[in-house]
């Protein structure tokens, strides 16, 4: 009921607009998660009643019948608690936040291969005064192989092996700064 409390003059109820507002962000809400993968949707805190109806969403390919079928999904996740809802959100935006996290890795230990291979022993040193941790040996045979498979014009199996080393090294560098001393 909307109007006014006739003792404080406040409003009773978000106003229409609000309302159409808060809606909207269901909808956007509803239309993630049909976007996402069925692996990545299981692992969000999403209700065991909403699922039916995530799967009959995608299934429908009509335009029509699937924007009507996420009107419908949309008016069931209204339904919900708005902590559950906050919670989706909540995990989506973790998700979407470790992809990028991720991301910055690949992008960190790709550098560090390329300055490994162009640098030669400079880089190395600088590697392993960061990440102490590191089998240097194993580094230089890496970075030796790799070269030698540019010169033979090889296949890049040891390339390969030198980012996959690098990724392992920084990775768990990470790790070790999470940890409390």
């Amino acid at each position: 009921m909307r109007g006014r409390d006739e003792e404080t003059g406040e409003f009773l109820g978000a106003s229409r607009s609000q309302q159409r507002r808060d809606a909207l962000d269901v909808l956007e809400l509803a239309q993630r998660l049909v976007a996402l993968p069925p692996a990545q949707l299981a692992k969000l805190p999403v209700p065991e009643d909403l699922h039916p109806h995530i799967a009959d969403t995608r299934r429908i390919t009509s335009h029509i019948a699937r924007k009507r079928q996420m009107a419908f999904l949309a008016k069931q996740m209204r339904r919900e608690d708005d902590e559950a809802l906050d919670a989706i959100r909540d995990a989506l935006d973790a998700g979407g936040e470790s992809a990028r996290q991720e991301t910055a890795l690949l992008h960190r230990a790709e550098r560090w291969r390329e300055r490994l291979l162009e640098e030669g022993d400079a880089a190395l040193a600088e590697l392993i005064e960061t990440h102490p941790a590191a089998d240097r040996q194993q580094l230089r045979q890496l970075v030796r192989n790799t070269l030698d498979e540019r010169r033979r014009n090889k296949p890049p199996h040891a390339f390969r092996e030198l980012f996959r080393a690098v990724k392992d090294l920084l990775e768990a560098g990470e790790t070790d700064a999470d940890e409390p001393v």
